[in-house]
């Protein structure tokens, strides 16, 4: 393979990739003529000229970093943290917030455009909130390296193959993302520092014997009893509930305290959702509150609709819906989520809340809940999307959908299924900033017969 030529070049910026980076072209000197080579260069804004270095290439595009800018955008910001750039945990620091979210609308409306062919009649406002110390859900990776005599705890770099050397983190709940530092100094202390690839953390409402923040240090190899006790003892120290994780997910156990209780709440409901250290549960726990009344209000549930939510996990979006209608069925994919989704309704109260284990996936026309009549539908899927289980849902007994997305460009190819085969009506459409400061669209879309 023949070497990159590193030697900067100046390129003006007139795009913003759906990843963060901006997007130039490249004069090609032999055909002076043509438009030139599509360019991605991390580091840089619309409107701005900068001095790249080259990267990396590829038949269709190359990619570079900027490494001075020449014209600034009058939308780039200091970023506040002193890691960006080379930490791959945010894309987007450099660019001012309200600018952020008006990239991410433009992302959603393009995949819309360009993969369903299809778009929403109303563009719904941007739903936001705090941009700093939000993220309450996440996972460091954990590296001994040997040449600096040094155990690096953080998100992977831009280069994934490395882990960024951070002390703090400004995104993460401050509660964790302050003592980074102080959880690198505990792993380097430990004799089997070599063998923690990994630490998730997880944020939920304060108990009485830690403060509703678990860590989960997967090991992979037994570890001494003096690491159990180094590990108990942060525990104790910094309130956090402490999980050792040796094999699988079922092998997830508490080290300190003996049987710590995690939840968080939905005050707007009067709902407490219990979770064990790896579910999964929104990141962002304020955002979270408002999304949840932005998928009811554009759902418009009725006192006497049944409800479908899907891919419905702890019960997120189907309690809420159980304070408004007659009755919810909730269906989810991972059995533990679906036993603490019946655990959460009991635990609040709720008869009118039924949660199946169904893989969303796979035939489902054996399924008893597939038989029952419902008059709206809320699905929340992975990135992969909701295709498969809308071909074959009968989708004439509802009067309308919302579907919350956390990739644009499935929800832009379902939305298409829906409207241009299926004769639904794309009503509205809008982001949702799950994650500031990151190149990720949250997105949500209500859909009418």
């Amino acid at each position: 393979m023949a070497r990159i030529d590193q030697t900067p070049f100046e390129i003006a910026i007139s795009g913003l990739t759906h990843d963060g980076r901006g997007v130039g072209r490249r004069p090609d000197p032999k055909a002076p003529d043509s438009a030139g080579k599509a360019i991605f260069v991390a580091g840089a804004l619309p409107g701005e000229r900068v001095m790249a270095k080259q990267t990396a290439r590829s038949r269709s595009f190359d990619e570079a970093v900027a490494v001075q800018v020449l014209q600034a955008s009058p939308d780039r910001v200091d970023p506040r943290c002193a890691h960006f750039g080379v930490c791959g945990g945010c894309a987007l620091q450099h660019l001012a917030e309200d600018q952020q979210i008006l990239a991410k609308q433009r992302v959603l409306m393009e995949n819309f455009e360009r993969i369903g062919h299809v778009m929403p009649e109303r563009v719904l406002p941007a739903l936001t909130d705090s941009a700093w110390g939000y993220r309450r859900k996440g996972r460091f990776s954990v590296r001994r390296v040997e040449k600096k005599d040094k155990t690096l705890v953080g998100f992977r770099e831009t280069d994934p193959r490395f882990v960024a050397d951070i002390s703090r983190c400004e995104t993460v709940i401050p509660a964790i993302g302050d003592k980074v530092a102080a959880l690198a100094a505990l792993i380097d202390g430990m004799d089997g520092r070599r063998e923690i690839p990994q630490v998730e953390f997880i944020g939920g409402d304060r108990m009485d014997d830690h403060d509703g923040i678990a860590l989960t240090f997967r090991h992979l190899a037994p570890l001494s009893q003096g690491d159990h006790d180094k590990l108990a003892a942060f525990g104790r120290e910094h309130r956090f509930a402490i999980f050792l994780q040796p094999g699988g997910i079922d092998t997830v156990h508490p080290l300190w305290p003996a049987d710590p209780q995690l939840q968080f709440s939905l005050p707007d409901w009067d709902l407490r959702l219990k979770f064990r250290p790896l579910d999964f549960i929104q990141v962002n726990a304020s955002l979270n509150g408002r999304m949840i009344q932005h998928a009811l209000d554009l759902l418009e549930p009725q006192p006497e609709d049944r409800v479908l939510d899907l891919f419905a996990g702890l019960g997120n979006f189907t309690l809420p819906l159980a304070r408004r209608v007659r009755e919810v069925v909730g269906v989810e994919g991972e059995a533990g989520l679906v036993q603490r989704a019946r655990e959460n309704a009991t635990h609040n109260g709720l008869g009118n809340a039924q949660f199946y284990a169904a893989d969303l996936g796979k035939d489902l026309s054996g399924e008893r809940w597939m038989r029952e009549g419902f008059d709206r539908l809320l699905l929340d899927p992975p990135r992969s999307g909701a295709d498969f289980v809308l071909t074959q849902l009968p989708l004439k007994q509802f009067k309308r959908i919302v579907y919350v997305s956390c990739h644009p460009a499935s929800l832009a190819r379902d939305a298409g299924y829906l409207v241009r085969e299926k004769g639904w009506k794309l009503r509205a459409a809008g982001v949702m900033d799950m994650f500031p400061h990151t190149a990720h669209v949250e997105s949500i879309a209500m859909f009418e017969r």
